[in-house]
């Protein structure tokens, strides 16, 4: 397979529409106030005494901006954290106009991604997640061990064996990577990294509300374009809720072009006509995440958050130099439809100076796909007489061609709740429960149109192969951290994790 087209040819010519007429208030309010300064308020002064007033102006010092993160179950200064973590703030996010997940992990030196090796189809949202090279567990099989790269929405785990679910990056406030193991604090899925995904929060304080709208063009390729919003509406002064919504087009770059396949065994020609589409790759999807944060008093607060997104992708963004540069000839139709849901409740509180945490996650996700496995049948066949084993019930031969039709349901709940002691103290703790519940429904069928019953999977027509399982995976766990200050700038950390 070659390289992303986007990566190498794409000019993406893209504009925030929406800001610009702020961007130019701005920018004319500043300058219209200096220049009233200028004009109104400035006194004469003696040419002699300039001099010595301007070496009285004190000079500038560049200061490094203070970046908040909760890697540690806590917040903290970025600099201050001793642990190998990287952290994208909001500022950074809309500097690289970051959407989705593939412009994230660009961002991020630790970290590194590829297709679900496992899956059947290769497009959004199905991207598995490395770490420091780790890739046990995170091929995207969905008999194997979960992925090692544990992916975090706020306090919640999202992480799946088909793919890191693909959320969009609007409203965000930053980004964490926390490369190493993280079996102290995070456990599941975290053996080699952990990622978090950290939204704006609903503010009771004013009301806020953005817009923006995108739109981009790849070179030899088709068109896209994003929507996005978001209002912060303060209810009363202490509950307030926060509305998000996106839809987003991905344009298309590999083209499935047509042409003739003849299978040497049986002299079967295959055409793809039916299927042969410029710019095939395309992905649409649409979402909101809706948040409500109620102070119940000067020490506890409850948030509630829903958010939920539907993709609908179609075609692959692999192609065959075979072929051609950014085309591929494939025969049967490929297309996903991704729909997920993320009901999330954290509760905040103080018992004393302790502070208290509980978070609530569950995960629907259900995944339909369907992809060409053409390729493999005729290099098959080529090389070995594959075709020889396919025929109907008539023991006549037939195309040997496959494709695979896919379905996945996901339920994933998880609970913890944690106490952490005084950050400001010498001697400090973080501690708490886990638990955690994933189902995995999976369906794929290998299928081989107009296939002998003989040769099929008893009960499923045209089925070669067939993967049926109900999968539950469930942890539990109790973890601690202890951390104490030999001085200012030293202090020795000592944790534990006890899991089944």
């Amino acid at each position: 397979m070659g390289n992303s087209k986007q990566g190498r040819r794409a000019t993406a010519r893209r504009g925030t529409l929406a800001r610009v007429p702020l961007a130019m208030a701005i920018c004319i309010a500043c300058q219209s106030g200096a220049f009233a300064q200028d004009a109104t308020t400035a006194p004469a002064q003696d040419p002699a005494q300039q001099p010595a007033q301007a070496s009285q102006k004190p000079a500038r010092q560049a200061t490094l901006e203070t970046v908040t993160v909760t890697a540690q179950k806590r917040e903290e200064d970025l600099q201050k954290v001793p642990i190998s973590i990287q952290a994208l703030d909001a500022q950074t996010l809309e500097q690289h106009n970051v959407q989705n997940f593939n412009d994230y992990m660009k961002l991020l030196p630790s970290v590194s991604f590829g297709t679900a090796g496992g899956g059947v189809f290769s497009g959004p949202g199905f991207l598995q997640v490395y770490m420091r090279g780790v890739a046990s567990g995170g091929d995207g099989n969905h008999s194997s061990s979960q992925p090692s790269v544990g992916v975090y929405l706020d306090e919640q785990p999202i992480t799946t064996i088909t793919g890191a679910l693909d959320i969009h990056m609007y409203d965000i406030a930053r980004v964490e990577a926390l490369a190493g193991p993280q079996g102290t604090l995070y456990g599941a899925s975290s053996q080699s990294g952990t990622l978090r995904i950290i939204t704006n929060k609903p503010e009771a304080k004013a009301f806020a509300a953005s817009t923006a709208a995108e739109v981009s063009v790849i070179e030899g390729g088709g068109l896209g374009h994003v929507l996005e919003g978001m209002v912060n509406v303060p209810v009363s002064q202490d509950v307030a809720v926060r509305v998000v919504g996106w839809n987003r087009h991905d344009g298309g770059y590999v083209d499935n072009v047509t042409g003739v396949r003849v299978f040497p065994t049986s002299g079967i020609e295959q055409r793809n006509d039916h299927v042969a589409e410029a710019n095939y790759n395309q992905a649409t999807a649409t979402g909101a995440r809706v948040a409500l944060k109620w102070d119940i008093n000067d020490a506890w607060s409850i948030s509630p958050t829903i958010m939920g997104q539907r993709q609908t992708a179609t075609g692959s963004t692999g192609w065959d130099p075979s072929v051609g540069e950014f085309q591929v000839n494939h025969l049967y139709p490929e297309s996903s439809h991704d729909e997920w849901t993320q009901a999330a409740l954290t509760v905040q509180g103080k018992i004393g100076n302790f502070d208290v945490t509980y978070a609530f996650g569950h995960l629907k996700r259900d995944v339909e796909s369907e992809a060409d496995y053409s390729d493999y049948g005729f290099w098959y066949d080529t090389l070995s007489d594959y075709g020889d084993f396919f025929y109907d019930d008539d023991g006549t031969l037939v195309n040997p061609s496959q494709y695979i039709q896919a379905k996945d349901a996901y339920r994933m709940t998880s609970h913890e709740l944690r106490i952490a002691s005084p950050a400001d103290q010498r001697l400090r703790f973080v501690g708490g429960l886990f638990w955690q519940k994933h189902e995995h429904d999976i369906e794929q069928r290998y299928k081989v149109d107009d296939l002998a019953a003989v040769l099929s999977v008893g009960g499923w027509e045209d089925t070669i192969w067939l993967t049926e399982q109900d999968r539950t995976d469930q942890d539990k766990a109790v973890f601690g951290e202890l951390t104490y200050d030999i001085t200012p700038d030293w202090h020795v950390t000592a944790g534990g994790r006890w899991f089944r």
